[in-house]
């Protein structure tokens, strides 16, 4: 069987639209990811459309965009969909035109909605007809109470995403998710909906606002970028600028496994050779131009050369298919063996145990 298309075509031939994820694929802090500029100008100059897609809830789309314009990535508000713009669009339907809705979050839900005809309130007894939570590092303990008193009345309920934690310069916080579960610990409920990553509607919005027929969904980060890809029905790429390593990588499981797997966004002006897999008696053989990576009985073996993604994309493959099998290989012993035939991924080789299996989501948010 064949993994891939049999085309041998860069992506950005491939695709129509880009969907990127920020932090970690874009732009880490205020400082760009190497080769993120130039790779996005080749982009929009092959007549494709970018479109950056984040859960932050906290800044409007208007302040994302400027700050790309800042590290040299040109940027029109319009071309970045937000959590909070996609919470906004799930609300038809639930409530009437025009209601008031009550806000626990920051001053990007507030504009998402503004934008979108509803009228944000900040009280329960501004008779609000839904419930719209994001992230903030002001909610208040009295705001998650309004919440917890508006849910209990009844009202829909839509989070704009379950990051539970977030990075901060004095180390990890709480994120939107665990805030969420305050308040569904007191209702003894979840929300109605979750707009961001993985949940689909931040990419369908993003689709939707490019009308994009091919799109691909761009991330660093397996259990939200890569995660929300299968949901929406978009492909996805994974890029090995942000959080995730060469163990988390070879260990994804089912829903959280790329298509791609890229060194940088350059990757997707370059052929992307395509991936050919047959099953043996022992296990599988990965073939990748004149790359061959082999699982028998557990062990990972690799013959021929490629690009250092493209290997940490074959020897993946064979241990994902290793692991369905019930043969999962020893990560430490692959993520070892991967190094060894592309030396260059050694900084990303990390921890072999799955980040998110010791610390949630704790590295940043999507």
């Amino acid at each position: 069987m064949s993994h891939h298309p049999d085309i041998d075509t860069p992506l950005v031939d491939r695709f129509d639209a880009f969907l990127f994820d920020l932090d970690g694929v874009v732009y880490i802090g205020p400082d760009p990811v190497a080769h993120a500029a130039e790779a996005m100008s080749a982009i929009r100059a092959a007549g494709r459309s970018c479109v950056f897609v984040t859960n932050n809830a906290n800044r409007p789309a208007g302040a994302v965009a400027a700050h790309l314009g800042e590290i040299g990535i040109p940027a029109a508000p319009d071309e970045v969909v937000t959590s909070p713009q996609a919470a906004v669009s799930l609300l038809p339907g639930h409530v009437a035109d025009g209601a008031a809705v009550l806000v626990v979050g920051g001053e990007g839900i507030d504009e998402a909605l503004v934008a979108g005809g509803y009228r944000p309130v900040r009280d329960r007894t501004q008779d609000p007809a839904a419930v719209v939570q994001g992230y903030s590092p002001d909610v208040s303990w009295r705001e998650l109470a309004m919440a917890a008193y508006a849910v209990a009345d009844g009202l829909p309920w839509i989070a704009t995403n379950l990051d539970r934690t977030i990075p901060t310069p004095d180390g990890i916080a709480p994120g939107n998710g665990t805030l969420v579960a305050a308040v569904a610990a007191a209702v003894g409920r979840e929300p109605d909906v979750v707009a961001g990553k993985p949940a689909p509607p931040l990419l369908r919005a993003a689709i939707s606002r490019v009308d994009a027929t091919a799109p691909l969904m761009v991330g660093d980060r397996l259990d939200t970028d890569i995660a929300a890809g299968p949901r929406a029905g978009v492909p996805t790429m994974l890029v090995l600028t942000g959080v995730t390593t060469l163990g988390d990588l070879l260990a994804a499981g089912p829903d959280e496994r790329p298509d791609f797997v890229a060194a940088d966004l350059r990757a997707v002006l370059e052929p992307y050779p395509t991936v050919h897999t047959e099953a043996t008696p022992a296990g599988l053989v990965v073939r990748l131009g004149t790359l061959t990576v082999s699982a028998a009985d557990g062990e990972i073996s690799v013959d021929g050369s490629a690009a250092p993604a493209h290997v940490a994309h074959a020897v993946a493959i064979a241990c994902w298919h290793a692991a369905d099998a019930g043969r999962g290989p020893d990560l430490a012993r692959a993520v070892q063996v991967l190094v060894d035939a592309a030396p260059e991924l050694a900084g990303r080789a990390g921890n072999v145990i799955p980040a998110r299996m010791e610390a949630g989501d704790a590295r940043r948010p999507a």
